[in-house]
């Protein structure tokens, strides 16, 4: 990565810990054996597999260890939820399964008394995110697990934004299913993890060989898999002392934003947040056009998730916690990580303003006019 780059984009990916990065090698040159068959070689790298696993189980404080049995036809979700769960809950929908997608309070938390009111006998899964990938808000999944408990029902939720940012203890959690993705703290792409509690029945989906001990079929990606349980390990050592740096770095940034810019707000600033996120909403701009011109300075930073990047569409996130488009089209979002330092801040409170301030002068009135002119 160029050293001119200033990288506060971590929620939609981020960079490769130097320490994963060592650890996967191996298992991409020398360490290729398939990992089922039946030879010392290949033990190797089954053992390398099994490692990851525990390092993850530590990191989410569980033991090593979806398609679930139903025992009904509605599933209960969040209006502000990840496409990965909104549009396998809309394909559902198709399906003939009823969803009840459950709107949020204006400052992104969802309403415990509504989630409760939403579970009916034929619920077969609640599905809520315990952090919200474009605002880091917080839901209270401790809560949701308890209401769920009581009421019988299966209880997952999208833990992709939390893991290496606040402490995760699934020994003490009822959660039936949990999921997650390494390269949101700092492993490879396309590898992630699903905890199935224990005491939670669970079908696979995909059929075939009886990898992952059944739950999984296909041979495994070693390298990446290594990769993971290595940036799971590092994710535990640097959590609380991580936490603390990376917030310091956004409180700073979000002081230093509302004292140089007027009309300035921060999305879910009153709710509990993640320590890495500010999701920033300025009066009068379009946060497409303040992207390109961030992207000219090399500053990186997103107007929402990463995978709605070109869908033309507001955020749908910002409209459910403000009921207008207009919020979520002049709104960005900056996500700081392990590698992020003061210098990067100050580069972001240097430029932020002025780019800002020049998209303002385009859209004012009277530059119009005398352009018309």
């Amino acid at each position: 990565m160029s050293r001119q780059i200033t990288y506060l984009d971590n929620n939609a990916t981020t960079q490769l810990d130097p320490a994963v990065v060592e650890e996967m090698l191996p298992f991409l040159t020398e360490f290729y054996g398939n990992p089922s068959s039946g030879y010392q070689f290949a033990a190797q790298v089954r053992k390398a597999i099994e490692l990851a696993r525990e390092r993850t189980a530590k990191l989410l404080e569980c033991e090593p260890a979806v398609q679930f049995e139903p025992r009904g036809k509605h599933v209960v979700t969040s209006a502000v939820e990840h496409s990965a769960v909104l549009r396998p809950c809309q394909e559902l929908e198709k399906r003939g399964c009823e969803v009840t997608f459950l709107g949020v309070e204006g400052n992104g938390d969802v309403d415990l008394a509504e989630v409760e009111k939403a579970i009916r006998r034929d619920t077969a899964l609640v599905s809520m995110m315990w952090a919200n990938n474009e605002t880091g808000v917080l839901f209270p999944v401790e809560k949701i697990e308890k209401i769920c408990r009581e009421k019988r029902v299966l209880f997952h939720t999208d833990a992709v934004q939390v893991a290496g940012k606040i402490p995760i203890r699934l020994r003490d959690s009822a959660i039936n299913f949990l999921s997650l993705s390494a390269h949101k703290f700092h492993g490879p792409k396309g590898v992630g993890v699903l905890y199935v509690n224990k005491r939670s029945r669970f079908r696979s989906s995909i059929i075939g060989g009886s990898h992952e001990n059944g739950r999984r079929a296909g041979t495994e990606n070693v390298a990446s898999i290594v990769g993971l349980g290595k940036a799971a390990e590092r994710a535990t050592e640097c959590l609380g002392e991580e936490a603390k740096r990376v917030r310091a770095m956004r409180d700073r940034f979000e002081k230093g934003i509302l004292e140089a810019v007027s009309g300035v707000s921060i999305n879910g600033a009153d709710a509990d947040r993640l320590p890495n996120t500010s999701n920033v909403f300025f009066e009068g701009i379009e946060s497409q056009a303040a992207l390109m011109l961030l992207d000219r300075y090399q500053i990186c930073c997103s107007a929402g998730s990463a995978c709605r990047t070109g869908s033309g569409e507001g955020s749908h996130v910002l409209r459910a916690m403000r009921g207008s488009d207009g919020r979520g089209r002049g709104s960005l979002r900056f996500s700081f990580g392990r590698f992020n330092s003061d210098a990067d801040v100050e580069k972001a409170l240097e430029t932020i303003p002025q780019v800002i301030a020049k998209l303002r002068r385009l859209n004012s009135p009277v530059t119009a006019q005398t352009a018309s002119a």
